[in-house]
Order: structure tokens, then sequence, then C-alpha cells
């Protein structure tokens, strides 16, 4: 039997969250990317407890690729960013889209400089290039505005910083891979960086109400 993923190498795994068995080369590079594997599978059990070398390499990397966006942001700043990462893998783009780093680039690009200018005691409301882009912006905005709880110019601020670092790494981090695996390097990157546990404890898209407030502004 061919693995229904890659369509070459032979199934050998059975796959709770595909319902079918796939091949072990699909099973260690998919998983928790394009798998949405179950808690209680014994392979993602087994990754945890026994990680290969190349995971912990794959692990370093992440950290080394993510670590320069988080440097020096304060805690509001670094529970901000997140939150935003959190909603980002939760975020479903309509008409069956696919969540690209552009999308997150030009939404967290334009979304930042919207609150820059309202720090200045400016309302301007600036747009992202391309639909998906824009709707992506007025779902973040609302988490954002929700986290801010009337926080005033000082957040503002904050999250205009926070806003620019996820706009850098979305556009830098695919620089680092090649083809089309580049177009989600920083989405799939979040997805391996953030535990299940954690996103589970997080609010959820658009719906961050007064937990999420208390737990942003001190």
């Amino acid at each position: 039997m061919t693995c229904p993923l890659c369509g070459t190498r032979r199934a050998r795994r059975g796959c709770p969250a595909v319902g079918q068995q796939i091949c072990a080369v699909c099973c260690g590079t998919k998983r928790l990317v394009e798998i949405d594997c179950p808690k209680d599978c014994p392979y993602l059990a087994s990754a945890r407890d026994h990680p290969s070398a190349a995971t912990l390499r794959r692990e370093r990397h992440d950290v080394d690729v993510l670590l320069p966006h988080l440097r020096d942001l304060s805690e509001r700043q670094s529970q901000l960013f997140f939150l935003l990462s959190t909603f980002l893998l939760r975020y479903e783009p309509p008409e069956f889209q696919t969540l690209v780093d552009d999308d997150v680039a030009g939404a967290a690009g334009a979304l930042a400089s919207t609150f820059e200018t309202a720090a200045r005691g400016v309302i301007y409301e600036h747009r992202a290039a391309g639909l998906p882009a824009e709707r992506l912006a007025t779902a973040m905005k609302t988490v954002v505005t929700e986290a801010g709880g009337g926080g005033g110019s000082a957040f503002e601020r904050d999250a205009a910083v926070v806003l620019r670092r996820i706009e850098d790494a979305a556009r830098t981090t695919g620089a680092r891979g090649t083809g089309a695996a580049s177009s989600r390097a920083f989405v799939d990157l979040l997805r391996r960086m953030l535990s299940d546990q954690a996103a589970a404890d997080a609010s959820g898209p658009a719906g961050a109400g007064g937990d999420t407030s208390r737990l942003i502004v001190p």
C-alpha cells in the first residue's frame, strides 16, 4: 500500500489523524505541521520521549530563527507575541484558503502602522495589500484591541512593536527555506514551537475576552 500523503513510499504506520496508514517519513516530517496529530498517538508520544538527532537539530534551528524576534521585548510585549502567535495557528482563512507568511506579514505590517498612528493621536486605518491579508488584519485587530483593555497609547506602542516583530519574522523566516515550503515557513515554525497545551490554554481567535486582558495588561 502506497502512502496517501507522498504517493511514493510504502505505508507502514497507522495514522489516527489521517485514518489510513502512512509512511514513516511522512509521519516524522509532517507531524504537527501538516498532520493534526491527536495527543494519544503512540508515534507522537515516542517522538516526544525520544526525539531523534534530526528533531533536536530542527528544534535548535527553530529557536535560533525565532529568538532574535523576541529579544528585548518586555513581559507584556512577549505575552502579546504569544497571544497573536496562538491566534495565527487557530485562524482559518475563508474559502478554504491557506494561511501563508506573506499574508501574515502584510496584515501585521498594516496593523502595526495603524497602532503607530493611533499612538501619535491620529486615527487612521492602514490597509493591507490583498483581500486575504486585509481579512487577517481585521481579525488580528480584534484580538489586540480586546487584549489591550483600554490601555491607551502605551499599549498601542507595545502592540505596534510586537506586530513589527511578527511582520519581520514572517518576511525573513521563509528566506531560509526554498520552493513551496518557504511560503509557510513562519507559520509552520510557530506550530512546531508552541505546545498543544499552551495553545489550548491561550485565548481563542477573535473571542479573547476578559481573561486575555488581564493576561496582557498589568
